[in-house]
């Protein structure tokens, strides 16, 4: 069973060092924990093919990523209203897939689509 399908198959908020990003609420938490830690926010559309492709990049180089973080996971189009108030949280235009680094309530750093790297995510979380 791969990762989004234990994903979907959990009623838990955590699953494989991912939190699930589902309530609107949270993004005040994650402001909040920014100021201590790196926060990474995943924007994920379960049918597209090219967040499919980055999803599973970032999968298959976990243990890849570097230092001390917190990891969201948003599936987009289950949650869209809270992918439209990260755009307008963060001042992020809306892209799917999309990596988002949080520092002290700001995106500091974004990338989409074959943009996203184990090795770009570790830089802008460094």
């Amino acid at each position: 069973m791969g990762f989004l399908d234990r994903l979907k198959a959990s009623q838990s908020t955590k699953q494989e060092g991912w939190e699930v990003l589902s309530d609107i609420s949270q993004l005040k938490k994650i402001d909040e924990l920014s100021k201590e830690k790196p926060v990474i926010l995943f924007k994920h559309s379960t049918t597209c093919g090219i967040s499919a492709s980055a999803k599973h990049r970032i999968e298959m180089d976990w243990s890849g990523l570097e230092g001390d973080f917190a990891f969201y996971y948003l599936d987009l189009l289950r949650m869209r209203p809270i992918s439209s108030a990260i755009a307008k949280r963060y001042g992020v235009r809306h892209e799917s897939p999309q990596i988002l680094v949080i520092r002290n309530g700001k995106a500091t750093y974004h990338t989409s689509h074959h943009g996203i790297q184990i090795s770009s995510i570790n830089k802008a979380i460094a």
